[in-house]
């Protein structure tokens, strides 16, 4: 395959790792290449607990996604998300020393390096310094001052904390798989780029990821992220209560709630009935789906309401920050059945199912499209963000480059032909500033 920009996202959940393999086509949006998928062993709630299983698993879904690509993995942009992560907003500023001159991506470089360098509580780590609103010498509002005049120079910071030790097992299960850990991000952060619109991050959106281990929130107001939460309940917990409440094993009790799982007991008879093979020999269970519907109905409203503390603790009760576009519903499950009416009926907020399409090229299949992968599909979107460079370095060793004998400087000015620039521009113009520093030194 061809050199191209392509970037590699990494979701670790606690039920499933997914390894997805994405570029951006000549319309600009997201080809999927290949995706791997493999059971998650050793995360619990978001959290790695089990390092040698984990790294199994990520190298698992890995290989799985570079037989169907056929393309040699090496960084990955990966999720982060668990009962540890919390954010809180925060105010700063700097003066800059020539007000007459313009304000440039440095001195905002500057003012967010400031805030990285917050003193947390022990054991915890700044993940994310998102700026939401700038003020210039008093002027505020203001989304984008750059080019603007100003001595002193304002922000508010919407901040994302986790722990320490959760961030260093990730780094070092994602380095013994043989990857590259390129960039952390916040799961809901990567779902909301995923299933999210323009105009409903301008209305006002929460954004609901319920996936196995946890359920993430993001809200998003005028087009800023306004609050983000980690809900340590998700799927697993619903599939625990189908397990105890019918007495089966936790197999059976998944297969149960995918298949005939309702989130709305209204509206199964009482005669409706589902059989369950018994265990070696033993007779069959007999399990009414009035009776599942109320368990599964029972959890998702705790769960909905947790996460609706969360939305009052951002104040949508205040007009000027009300959620105009209301809830998205994404991750796993958002696919239980009735579960946009019971959202709709908890928050008092329209709702909808959030499906990572908008940003995927037309030809993508069934899979790719599913809320399942939303996380995925937005950290593979992170990754061409940031302008990651995936390279096969076996076809382009880069020890040859250093080896090669001095030559002359206007023989390293000779261009490649045409087609080869446009294809390795960011490795030749590496090789080029490389070899024009070894020349400087040796004269």
């Amino acid at each position: 395959m061809d050199l191209q920009e392509y970037a590699v996202g990494l979701d670790i959940g606690t039920t499933k790792i997914v390894a997805m393999i994405g570029r951006k086509n000549e319309y600009g949006k997201l080809e999927i290449l290949g995706v791997g998928r493999s059971k998650s062993l050793g995360v619990h709630r978001g959290v790695v607990n089990n390092i040698t299983q984990t790294i199994q698993s990520i190298q698992q879904a890995v290989d799985q996604a570079e037989a169907v690509s056929g393309i040699k993995i090496k960084e990955v942009t990966v999720g982060i998300a668990g009962q540890h992560i919390r954010s809180l907003q925060h105010s700063d500023y700097i003066t800059r020393g020539n007000s007459e001159e313009v304000i440039d991506q440095s001195d905002i470089d500057t003012l967010c390096g400031q805030v990285h360098k917050l003193v947390m509580l022990p054991g915890e780590e700044i993940i994310h310094v998102l700026p939401q609103e700038y003020k210039i010498d008093g002027q505020s509002e203001i989304k984008e001052p750059v080019g603007m005049y100003g001595g002193r120079l304002e922000a508010n910071f919407h901040v994302v904390v986790g722990q320490v030790a959760s961030i260093k097992n990730i780094y070092r299960c994602v380095k013994s798989a043989d990857l590259d850990l390129k960039k952390i991000t916040l799961e809901p952060l990567a779902s909301a780029d995923a299933v999210l619109s323009q105009e409903e991050k301008e209305a006002g959106v929460a954004l609901i990821d319920i996936g196995g281990g946890t359920t993430d929130l993001a809200i998003f107001k005028d087009g800023i992220i306004r609050h983000t939460a980690v809900i340590p309940q998700g799927g697993n917990i619903i599939t625990e209560d189908i397990k105890a409440g019918c007495s089966i094993i936790e197999k059976q009790a998944e297969l149960l709630k995918t298949k005939f799982g309702s989130a709305w007991p209204g509206e199964n008879k009482e005669n409706e009935i589902v059989s369950i093979p018994g265990l070696r020999g033993r007779e069959p269970k007999e399990i009414t789906l009035k009776n599942l519907s109320k368990i599964i109905h029972a959890r998702v409203i705790e769960i909905l309401e947790n996460v609706f503390v969360e939305i009052k603790n951002y104040g949508h009760d205040d007009p000027k920050k009300q959620l105009i576009a209301g809830v998205v519903l994404t991750g796993g499950g958002s696919q239980l059945k009735h579960i946009k009416q019971l959202a709709e009926y908890v928050t008092g907020m329209p709702s909808r199912i959030g499906y990572p399409n908008e940003h995927l090229a037309g030809d993508s299949d069934a899979e790719s499209t599913s809320p399942v992968f939303a996380t995925a599909v937005g950290l593979v979107m992170k990754g061409l963000e940031d302008g990651y460079l995936n390279s096969k370095l076996e076809e382009q060793p880069v020890e040859e480059v250093k080896e090669e004998p001095v030559v002359e400087v206007d023989e390293i000015e000779q261009p490649e032909p045409e087609v080869q620039e446009s294809k390795k521009r960011g490795f030749f113009e590496n090789w080029t500033t490389k070899l024009k520093d070894f020349l400087d030194n040796a004269e």
